[in-house]
């Protein structure tokens, strides 16, 4: 199933840029945004919004696009990823069709040591003595 409104759905050839790697049940892509210029996203072939509207055969071969993605950035030698998936539009989802997004991460870089859960908490405040 797509939508033929939305720019995941491969059928509708809304998408201005060409996955990477095609499956029966996902594709890959990489990032457009140039602030994180080697990103790639995961997105599932059938149209679902999101995450918990996958279903099981999605599930089982979800995996092995997983390793198939750390693959394609391995070239890059990352240090680590972050790895998330924003799950309506109060949590940052701007594309209403499933897709993880896995940011390969490099010791020295600005941000190293943040990962999601501090972008959500409020610092730490020194305990007042």
């Amino acid at each position: 199933m797509s939508l033929s409104h939305c720019r995941f759905c491969l059928d509708n050839r809304l998408l201005v840029d060409e996955p990477w790697f095609v499956s029966d049940t996902f594709f890959c892509l990489g990032s457009v945004d140039p602030l994180m210029p080697h990103a790639v996203m995961v997105v599932p072939r059938r149209h679902s919004e999101t995450p918990f509207d996958m279903l099981p055969e999605e599930w089982a071969t979800f995996g092995a696009v997983l390793a198939t993605a750390k693959a394609h950035l391995a070239p890059l030698d990352p240090s680590g990823y972050t790895m998330g998936w924003n799950v309506g539009a109060v949590a940052g989802q701007e594309v209403f069709h499933t897709h993880l997004h896995i940011i390969p991460r490099f010791a020295g870089e600005a941000s190293a040591g943040v990962g999601i859960r501090r972008l959500l908490r409020p610092p730490v405040q020194e305990a007042t003595r």
